[in-house]
């Protein structure tokens, strides 16, 4: 298992935790999502799988749940 940590923008409350949430659990290889929401500023997002993701992957999903990785 490796964990890796992105910043994330735009989020600003728990239904957002949860868009981003259910789009990256959506990657394959993924076993969890943490993400430390704050509100109006920069979210550390951190994501546990199986091998290392590609950013790219990572990005997409977060794309489609609407916000911007760093």
């Amino acid at each position: 298992m490796t964990t890796a940590t992105y910043t994330v923008s735009g989020m600003t409350c728990e239904h957002c935790v949860h868009a981003v949430t259910e789009e990256l659990t959506a990657v394959p290889g993924v076993s969890s999502v943490d993400i430390d929401l704050n509100p109006g500023n920069d979210s550390r997002v951190s994501v546990t799988s199986e091998a290392p993701l590609d950013v790219e992957q990572v990005r997409a999903a977060v794309d489609e749940a609407g916000y911007d990785l760093k």
